[in-house]
């Protein structure tokens, strides 16, 4: 037998999970919620396939999917719940509602396209509404609630901010919403834990993870300069969210320690495994693939 069929008879012997085990990478629970910003179904259904083993939840869009063909959005949901991903809708549909006076329209509407949770928040108007009312309303119609942390428009944090965030997520937390999200828009800058350079405010970030734990706290990360600073501030275990769909798979060779500027980060590096000694049965084994 030469070489060349030999080699194609091991074809699906090998496989990419086995092999980042043996360099030491370990196996991760998903901690990247991505964000839908309005794609077209086959889209998402193409980035479901590649990389759903890897979300947390998936947050469909702002307010796209409501303008969107309603047929489109249900295929998208649907999608997102055969590969086991569970939904969350934006905040800000969520704050209009409230504004409107149609909050309980928003929910039955949520419930009927199929969305596992809401989020809500304050970070652009203000709501009259107790934490424990908005719950129970939800979880009436079977939706989950995650609330949002910070002011879209008011800057970056101030340490009087934090505590102030800190005890609404506590009293949202008490009433039983599942997790809470820290703001930083779509840009990271002069925004929550960011200062107008971009630049990642870590002893904010520490106060959110040291009094709720990345279990519950989720930090907006949405482009590569935030998420970078997160994963190598925090390690791979930080909860990430608002990362586009084709960003995700960067997140997450980051997060394993697998991309050029993650590696040197002893946080994220993988852990180099004891070399395996090889018994002499294996070396005759292997032997003749090479002898002909």
């Amino acid at each position: 037998m030469s070489k060349e069929t030999t080699n194609h008879s091991l074809r699906g012997h090998h496989h990419t999970s086995d092999y980042l085990r043996m360099i030491g990478v370990p196996e991760i629970l998903p901690a990247t919620s991505p964000f839908d910003p309005g794609y077209d179904p086959a889209n998402l259904e193409s980035h479901l396939e590649q990389s759903a083993h890897l979300m947390s939840i998936l947050k469909i869009s702002m307010a796209c999917w409501m303008v969107a063909k309603e047929s489109a959005t249900r295929r998208k949901v649907a999608a997102a719940k055969k590969h086991r991903v569970p939904t969350v809708t934006g905040g800000g549909p969520f704050e209009v509602a409230v504004a409107q006076g149609h909050l309980p329209a928003y929910l039955d509407l949520c419930a009927d396209i199929g969305v596992t949770r809401i989020e809500c928040g304050e970070g652009f108007t203000e709501m009259n509404l107790k934490a424990a009312d908005v719950i129970r309303m939800a979880t009436s119609r079977g939706l989950d609630v995650q609330f949002e942390l910070g002011k879209k428009h008011d800057g970056a944090f101030t340490d009087d901010g934090v505590t102030q965030l800190i005890e609404q997520g506590q009293r949202w937390l008490d009433a039983g919403a599942l997790q809470l999200v820290v703001e930083a828009r779509e840009s990271a800058k002069e925004v929550g834990l960011f200062d107008d350079s971009g630049n990642l405010n870590r002893a904010y970030a520490d106060r959110f993870a040291k009094t709720f734990g990345f279990h519950t706290v989720v930090f907006e990360a949405p482009n590569k300069p935030s998420q970078f600073a997160l994963l190598n501030h925090f390690g791979r275990e930080v909860h990430l969210c608002n990362v586009r769909l084709e960003e995700i798979l960067r997140v997450e060779i980051y997060r394993r320690g697998l991309h050029s500027d993650a590696f040197s980060h002893d946080n994220l590096r993988p852990v180099a495994p004891k070399p395996a000694r090889r018994s002499t049965e294996s070396l005759e084994w292997r032997m003749p693939l090479y002898a002909e």
